[in-house]
């Protein structure tokens, strides 16, 4: 059988917290079998089907459109920990701090919830599919205020976010590229009523633009095909891949290249999953939070309204909530996740999942024995080890389970994987 704890982290990085019987089940199959496994499920997802998607009405008020926005962040953060089928959910998230994009600007439920929708429907597959789906998705077309792009004012927002924070990469054009990107996409239009995007004819630029040294009448299909046959493109996905899921160091020369010779992100993922060299992450907020719920089977959607607005408080104070990330570069990652004031946050956190654990979770801590009780702890939150300064913190917690639950969640080896 593989190596357990290599598993562990294989499953740490794919999903959002992987529980120990998905370790076990993991340790008979073997690695690059977890891994087609995640890519490729098999059956149907239960747990999605027990999460389908709200259905928002229309609303014109600005509180209403405020209440839309969190039901659809709830719903999200109920659909990550019950979700089955765990890489293509944690791989959605991803796509989301890629393609970041706000409801503090969008302000539409139903636009946010589209833009999730199409973000989950691509995560997977070929990039290119879900370039051109962006480039008419309506909340990213707000955010960056493509529908003010027409050729009598071109609007240069999208298209340098989209070869700089996208596609390419900081250096890889120029402002004249982003001058003449911004032409290709002159035109689409948001119905706001409706959620719809389509292109008008008559504020779109049809004459000729020279983009990254090529002449043609782009427009955004043609202008995103042209992006994505640069060879800086997949190598820049992969990069970003890799520092998500794998770690902040620099990538393997050898991971690269076997990464962005593969046509779909799926494919290059499991690349980037198998390969060596990688590093120690900080969980993000989401992460954390998620895989806590998941390994305590917990489901957000249970809880009573109060408590379900006290994970998006605690979300806010972490400085991650779903729907609204900081600005166009998304979130942070590594270090910037481990301030005092974090630690704090998830102390109180930590302390509210253990104060809603079910009791067939504390038995099972409690049946240890006393001794052991640590040991079971790391198995059941899926830590390697800890460490002997974190044992001594949770010795004295050892005869209180959910003391000693709360305790492991906020310890630097949950947070950090």
């Amino acid at each position: 059988m593989a190596d357990r704890k290599a598993l562990a982290h294989l499953l740490r990085r794919a999903t959002f917290g992987p529980t120990a019987e998905e370790v076990d089940a993991a340790e008979r199959a073997g690695a690059a079998a977890t891994v087609d496994a995640l890519l490729k499920p098999s059956g149907a997802d239960a747990g999605a089907a027990r999460t389908p998607a709200p259905r928002l009405p229309e609303v014109d008020e600005r509180a209403d459109r405020a209440a839309q926005i969190r039901t659809v962040g709830s719903w999200w953060l109920d659909r990550m920990v019950q979700a089955e089928h765990q890489l293509p959910e944690k791989l959605t998230f991803f796509w989301h701090g890629h393609w970041a994009t706000s409801a503090d600007k969008v302000r539409y439920g139903t636009l946010m919830l589209g833009h999730q929708q199409t973000l989950a429907r691509t995560a997977l597959g070929d990039f290119g599919t879900m370039v051109r789906a962006m480039l008419r998705d309506p909340a990213l077309i707000i955010w960056l205020d493509g529908q003010k792009n027409t050729v009598k004012a071109p609007n240069e927002n999208l298209a340098r976010e989209l070869m700089e924070l996208f596609t390419l990469g900081v250096g890889h054009y120029t402002e004249q590229d982003v001058r003449e990107g911004a032409r290709a996409l002159t035109g689409w239009v948001v119905d706001q009523r409706t959620g719809a995007t389509s292109l008008n004819p008559k504020r779109h630029d049809s004459r000729p633009k020279t983009i990254l040294g090529s002449t043609g009448d782009f427009d955004a299909d043609s202008f995103a095909a042209l992006l994505l046959g640069r060879p800086e493109c997949p190598e820049f996905i992969a990069r970003r891949l890799w520092l998500r899921y794998c770690g902040d160091n620099e990538i393997p020369g050898a991971a690269l290249t076997e990464a962005a010779r593969q046509t779909t992100t799926g494919a290059m993922l499991k690349v980037l999953l198998l390969a060596d060299g990688h590093a120690e992450l900080v969980k993000q907020p989401v992460e954390w939070l998620a895989g806590a719920l998941r390994q305590l089977g917990l489901r957000p959607g249970d809880m009573p309204e109060q408590q379900r607005r006290q994970l998006q408080s605690g979300l806010n104070q972490l400085g991650q909530v779903p729907l609204r990330p900081p600005s166009v570069g998304g979130w942070p990652a590594g270090a910037a996740w481990l301030t005092t004031s974090a630690a704090q946050a998830r102390l109180k956190m930590a302390q509210l999942l253990a104060g809603k654990a079910p009791q067939p979770v504390l038995d099972r801590l409690g049946a240890a024995p006393q001794g052991t009780r640590i040991d079971a702890l790391a198995r059941l939150l899926v830590v390697d080890a800890f460490t002997d300064r974190t044992r001594a913190a949770l010795t004295p917690a050892a005869g209180d389970p959910r003391k000693l639950l709360a305790l492991g969640l906020a310890s630097p080896e949950y947070a950090i994987q």
